[in-house]
Order: structure tokens, then sequence, then C-alpha cells
């Protein structure tokens, strides 16, 4: 039996071709960033009637100078801005769509450790806008739109 999976933690070159290597890691664990500072999941982001997931979210909010809006409202005034928004940017170059384009380890730590680093720009992430149906076309699919596919396995067993 297979399955298939999607998870807001998978890379885009292991999603689409199956390649996986430690920039794999390292898009995931931009993700996991996005998600402790804002207080909310990947894998279940809506935002008003936009298609965005988080990550795309995160990334609009950054264009336009507006980071600070992903703040998770339970960290009410406990955080340093300065930190927060070298967390945030430091997250977008995790979740860059090309893999070259995402630190090392090294540099990540480096950069997390070190505000004397300086950071790069992020280039667009991956999965910047997810796909999701308006509410309003949901389940209103003819029956012209269908295909019915049919499958048949045979199992050969030696005597």
């Amino acid at each position: 039996m297979s399955h298939v999976v999607f998870s807001g933690y998978m890379s885009p070159e292991y999603a689409m071709e199956g390649t996986f290597s430690i920039k794999s890691d390292i898009f995931s664990f931009g993700v996991l960033i996005l998600e402790i500072v804002s207080g909310r999941r990947n894998s279940s982001f809506v935002h008003l009637d936009r298609t965005f997931n988080l990550i795309g979210y995160a990334w609009e909010q950054w264009q336009l100078g507006d980071a600070l809006d992903l703040k998770d409202p339970k960290l009410g005034n406990t955080f340093v801005l300065r930190q927060f928004l070298r967390v945030v940017h430091i997250a977008l170059l995790c979740v860059q769509e090309s893999a070259t384009d995402r630190p090392t380890t090294y540099d990540m730590i480096s950069m997390l450790l070190n505000d004397a680093t300086p950071l790069p720009m992020p280039n667009r992430p991956a999965f910047a806008i997810g796909r999701m149906e308006s509410r309003s076309n949901f389940g209103e699919t003819k029956a012209t739109d269908c295909s019915v596919n049919n499958m048949t396995i045979t199992v050969v067993e030696g005597r």
C-alpha cells in the first residue's frame, strides 16, 4: 500500500522531483520558524479571501514592509523588534524556491547567533501561493467535468 502525503514542510524539490538534500531540511526549518513566530500553521493557514499559505503571506508582508503583522498576538510586547524581523528574514532565506539560494546549516546558525552577520535579500519563496477553491464554488462540479478511471491489478504468484 502506498500513501501520498503533502506536508507544509516539504521542500519544492522533494515535492516535485523526489530529490532530497540538506537544503530540504533548511526549507522545513524555515517553515517551522515562520510557524513559531506567527503562531499559525502553514498547512492550515487561510488569510481572508486570498489563496496564500503562511509562506506566501509572510513573503507579501515582507515585501510590503509589514513583517511585524506576522507576529503571534500571544507574544504581546515581550519581544525585541530587531530580533523578530531578523528571524523572519532568516526564515524567508530558508524557504526560497531554489535550493541553491537557501543558506547552508552553518550559515543559518551563524545568522541566528550573530547579529553582525549580514543577511542577503531573500528571493521569492517556494509555494508562495496555495491552491484553494472559493467556498462558493466548492462542490459545484458537473458530471461532465468528472471522469471514471479504472485500474486492474494482476498478482502473479509462483507455484
